[in-house]
């Protein structure tokens, strides 16, 4: 996997000679093998509760679709590839059409608290939950309500991690909660303290 070599092109190589980063990315594509997931993609991966995907359809127009659930569904089936079960959402299968035509797709994973984004090229694959139920079985989200359509696989051809300039740290309410209980607690403790001090 070499994601520089796929992500620039000879009209993007030749814009990056004109700004004058060329010399720098050229060194980046001799140097950014990776032969497959590691152990920090694929933990950075399993804390995802969403991700962004870009397919390209008939009308020659890109598709960007967000794909969310609990935390973990997206799965690691080997060092190569993942998968989620796509559940029933809005039913218009924009993204499950352009997959149809054209499996290429890129997948934008960001975590807003780490300000980490991680950018992957990969081929898509439709399959049936009929077709392979022991890989339904691998995907599938435990304790989580949810009606399955299909199982979406994702063949990785490269990846690369994205600067973290301009991510916004964001936390979800989950994650705000411990941070929250020490704070709470000592309110509660203050305002036991003054109700003793009036009484």
């Amino acid at each position: 996997m070499n994601y520089s070599k796929l992500a620039f092109t000879d009209g993007i190589k030749a814009i990056q000679q004109r700004m004058g980063s060329r010399n720098t990315y050229e060194r980046v594509e001799k140097m950014s093998f990776k032969e497959g997931l590691t152990a920090v993609e694929a933990n950075f991966i399993a804390q995802m509760d969403s991700f962004y995907m870009a397919t390209y359809g008939e009308n020659d127009f890109p598709y960007i679709q967000h794909r969310g659930g609990p935390q973990g569904f997206i799965k690691i089936i080997d060092s190569n590839t993942i998968g989620i079960v796509d559940f029933s959402g809005n039913r218009q299968y924009i993204s499950v059409g352009n997959i149809g035509k054209n499996p290429k797709v890129s997948l934008i994973l960001v975590s807003y608290p780490m300000q980490a984004r991680l950018k992957i090229y990969a081929e898509a694959e439709i399959i049936e939950i009929g077709d392979n139920p022991d890989l339904y079985d691998l995907l599938k989200p435990e304790d989580y309500k949810f009606r399955p359509e299909r199982m979406m696989v994702f063949h990785i051809k490269a990846y690369d991690w994205n600067c973290p300039q301009h991510i916004t740290p964001r936390y979800t309410e989950q994650e705000m909660q411990p941070m929250l209980k020490a704070q709470n607690e000592y309110i509660q403790q203050l305002e036991d303290e003054i109700k003793a001090l009036k009484n």
